[in-house]
């Protein structure tokens, strides 16, 4: 049996049954259902009790037959498309309707050919503005899963990266720079994963003494040492089924690296002190600062745990490689900021200026607690230069270098050049977008466009 086609459902407002009847053959030609009305109090009945795709709309309509009785029913309909009918084809009355709020325009006598162009151009743009809307809140619900905050490519190859490994079971290897959101990159794998309903467990390798991290790994049983007077579970077992991240995994001792291979090889251990095995299963995700392979070489890290850990391996950039980032991880921090103390707060020009120009070796960790810092401060909801001055105790150049080392790509090169010479233009313009694009050789679209490339909260949005 043949699929039944779905047809959208057209409502037409109009004081006149015989063109309301002449229009809906028309429409019904063209492959559209059409319920027709001559009044505002029908019309409203007929949209609480259906759910229309398009309205076409008469704007004279009774008592008074003024266009006032139409613009009082398109004032109240918000999320319909409406295509205002008239006869009065005048400039003013279509720009009215069009400003409270119709997609178009068409003046009586109706062209049959005409309305069936406009009818499928409203409703195409409706389709696709609401895929576009679908697609972008799939887009935020990504990226808040991820929590990957940033419009670089190295930010975007690891959202990529993440979405195609996280349905796998592969073991991971984060390997970069403190604070540059390893964590954060494990924590997404595991929201993205088949196990993100179970556990995700987190162990800081370097922040456990070594004497102690068999027992936290591994629990133990009553009596097993000194002061265990109570059966403890360790955190692989309380990972099973879903995820254990293994934090600065450079730092854990030779003797634990053997121990944890084999639970690794054989998916079971013993508790200390305990006689029964537990068996485990679990998403090995590992990080580290430090060259595992050259720790491989000088004899500080098993070769044979660490091949059984780089299933895949994700390096991290240091956030002064990818100055574009910095704006949007600005904006998102101090949107948490604004939350926790209750008051509007944004960088103006010269002080993103500064947060982009600065090398980070502390990475987006360094960042944010000093936006914190910054934001805890400021006296006014526009945070300036000056408070990072009493903030840092000292005076800060108005205009400071902000073009790379040559020995840096030429890419990062023409991207800090770029952010300096906007940011620049749009403080000499106080924020006016026209003027800087004027004095940057570029279309106002243009320098739009680069805007929102680099995240760049500018001035004054309003020129």
């Amino acid at each position: 049996m043949a699929e039944q086609r779905i047809l959208e459902q057209i409502l037409l407002v109009d004081d006149e049954p015989a063109f309301c009847e002449l229009c809906s053959q028309w429409l019904h030609q063209a492959g559209y259902q059409v319920d027709s009305c001559h009044d505002i109090t029908s019309a409203q009945q007929q949209l609480q009790q259906k759910t229309y795709s398009l309205i076409l709309l008469d704007l004279a309509l009774p008592p008074s037959f003024t266009p006032q009785e139409g613009l009082k029913l398109l004032s109240i309909i918000n999320t319909i498309p409406v295509i205002v009918l008239t006869g009065h084809a005048d400039r003013e009355l279509a720009l009215a309707a069009i400003a409270q709020g119709a997609w178009d325009f068409l003046a009586k006598p109706v062209d049959p050919d005409m309305l069936a162009i406009v009818v499928k151009r409203a409703l195409t743009k409706r389709s696709l503005e609401n895929e576009v809307q679908q697609l972008k809140a799939q887009l935020a619900e990504q990226q808040s899963v991820l929590g990957l905050i940033g419009v670089s490519q190295h930010t975007e190859m690891l959202r990529n990266l993440i979405s195609r490994i996280a349905p796998t079971d592969v073991s991971i290897l984060i390997s970069g720079p403190s604070g540059t959101g390893k964590e954060v990159i494990a924590k997404a794998i595991h929201q993205l994963s088949h196990r993100k309903n179970q556990p995700f467990i987190s162990v800081h390798c370097g922040a456990i003494p070594s004497e102690l991290l068999e027992s936290e790994l591994f629990g133990y049983k009553k009596g097993a040492f000194t002061g265990a007077d109570r059966d403890r579970q360790g955190l692989l077992a309380l990972a099973h089924q879903g995820t254990l991240f293994l934090d600065e995994i450079g730092e854990m001792p030779l003797n634990m690296q053997v121990k944890l291979l084999r639970v690794l090889q054989e998916g079971k251990f013993y508790p200390v002190g305990g006689r029964e095995i537990v068996s485990i299963d679990v998403r090995l995700i590992s990080a580290t600062n430090k060259d595992l392979p050259q720790a491989v070489d000088t004899g500080d890290f098993r070769d044979d745990l660490y091949y059984r850990l780089k299933g895949i391996t994700i390096n991290t950039q240091r956030l002064a490689d990818r100055p574009e980032d910095i704006p949007v991880l600005a904006q998102h921090f101090l949107q948490h900021y604004s939350q926790k103390h209750q008051r509007p707060l944004q960088l103006d020009a010269t002080a993103l200026h500064w947060f982009i120009t600065q090398s980070w070796p502390g990475n987006v960790r360094e960042l944010k607690n000093t936006l914190e810092s910054v934001a805890a401060i400021a006296q006014q909801p526009i945070i300036g230069i000056n408070d990072i001055e009493f903030l840092n105790g000292n005076k800060i150049s108005q205009s400071p270098n902000v073009i790379p080392s040559l020995d840096d790509t030429l890419e990062n090169q023409v991207r800090h050049l770029e952010i300096r010479l906007i940011l620049d233009a749009l403080q000499q313009f106080q924020g006016n977008r026209t003027h800087a694009a004027r004095k940057l050789g570029l279309s106002r679209q243009g320098l739009l466009k680069k805007i929102e490339r680099y995240g760049i909260q500018d001035l004054d949005h309003s020129q």
